[in-house]
Order: C-alpha cells, then sequence, then structure tokens
C-alpha cells in the first residue's frame, strides 16, 4: 500500500487515480497528525510525502517514517524553490523527490523504480579492502573492526561501487544501476547528497577521501 500525504485534496485526488490505475492500493492522509497515524497503523510500502503540512511538517513526518523503519522508501513533494528542504530531506532518509507542479505519469515512474527491487544478493560476498569490510549479504559493513551504520540506499551505493574498483561510474550511471531510475525522472544531485553522507561515514577525512573518490566532470570510483 502507498500511502499518499498532502493537505491539497485534488492533488492528492489525481495522484489516487494515477497510482490505482496501474494496480497499486493507495490511502491518503492531508495533514501531519492523520499522516502519523496512518504510518503506525498501516505500515506503507512506500508514503509519497508533501514537505509542506499544517498541524506537523512534511519533515518531521519523514522523521517518523525513518525512525519507526528505514526501509520504507519516501518520496517527497517540494515546490520550486525548497531546495533546502529538499536537501535536509535527502539526508534525513527519503529516496527521492518531485517538484511541482509534476505530472501523474512522472510521479508513477518514480514510484515504480524506488519500489523496484534488486536481485537478491549472492549467498556469500565479503569485500575486505583492509581498513574497510563490506559483507554483501548481510549488508554490513566494519571500519577497523568497527560497526558502521548505514541507510538502506548508502549501503546500495557503496556495494555497488565497490564491486568494481577504479571504474568510474556517472551521476546517471549511478541512478540507472543503484536507485533503478531515469536520470530525465531524478536530479543527480540525489547521487551526490549520498556520496557526500557516505564520505561522512566511512572516511577518515571526508574533505580528503580515500575510497569514495571524485573524478572531476565525469561521476565517482572506490579506490582498493
Amino acid at each position: 500500500m502507498i500511502l499518499v500525504i498532502d493537505d491539497d485534496i485534488e492533488l492528492r485526488s489525481v495522484v489516487r487515480g494515477a497510482l490505482e490505475r496501474e494496480g497499486y492500493s493507495v490511502d491518503e492522509a492531508g495533514d501531519g497528525d492523520i499522516a502519523l497515524t496512518k504510518i503506525a497503523t498501516l505500515s506503507p510500502e512506500l508514503v509519497v510525502l508533501d514537505v509542506c503540512l499544517p498541524t506537523v511538517g512534511g519533515l518531521d513526518v519523514l522523521r517518523a517514517v525513518v525512525n519507526r523503519d528505514e526501509s520504507t522508501p519516501v518520496i517527497l513533494l517540494t515546490g520550486l524553490g525548497d531546495e533546502a528542504d529538499r536537501v535536509v530531506g535527502l539526508e534525513l532518509g527519503a529516496d527521492d523527490y518531485v517538484v511541482k507542479p509534476f505530472s501523474p505519469r512522472e510521479l508513477v515512474a518514480r514510484v515504480r523504480s524506488v519500489l523496484r527491487r534488486a536481485a537478491p544478493p549472492p549467498a556469500s560476498v565479503v569485500h575486505d579492502f583492509g581498513d574497510l569490510r563490506i559483507d554483501i549479504r548481510t549488508r554490513e559493513v566494519h571500519k577497523r573492526g568497527v560497526p558502521i551504520e548505514l541507510r538502506r540506499r548508502e549501503f546500495d551505493l557503496l556495494a555497488f561501487l565497490c564491486s568494481a574498483p577504479q571504474q568510474v561510474f556517472s551521476r546517471d550511471q549511478l541512478l540507472v544501476n543503484v536507485w533503478h531510475s531515469a536520470p530525465e525522472w531524478q536530479h543527480d544531485s540525489t547521487v551526490s547528497e549520498h556520496v557526500h553522507r557516505l564520505r561522512a561515514k566511512i572516511e577518515d577525512v571526508p574533505g580528503a577521501p580515500r575510497w569514495i573518490v571524485t573524478v572531476r566532470g565525469v561521476g565517482y570510483r572506490f579506490e582498493s
């Protein structure tokens, strides 16, 4: 079930209709309080969340979703001038965002890409790079023997990069292979923000990264 949270009843109706035509089960909430109640009782598979909500703000609702179960994907709905909210939302754990006004077709495509799951990992794949150990099967990362807690998409990004050390991937390639999205549907700042957050967790000096290196004008590579 997909939970659509927005105080605009007409927008909710349009979004609900578009999703239901694609076969998704949909419920709605018009403010933050109702949203929190439905999140707790319905355990949605995905949340479409407006940043600007009455009673309880959208970012506070996002925090509640992530604290309850960080594996629940969230797509933010934001205005043209809400770049700061988009950045904060990604930092808090949102998977994607859509800028209003948007077409229902675009939103459905993003929902489909966020929900699409990668193939199950091999039974046992462990990448050991000395100080950094990445277990694909258990989704665990250790740095000098100390566990590092990564969000779902942060781990997916790290696992993909480390599977091909030294190979440079563009942001568009990472959107396709990690987010299972298309560059025309999703801004590449999503990749940049996740790289920034991942570096803060695994690098000794995030500003001078050892593991995830920027190749100027191209993208990123993992240094083995």
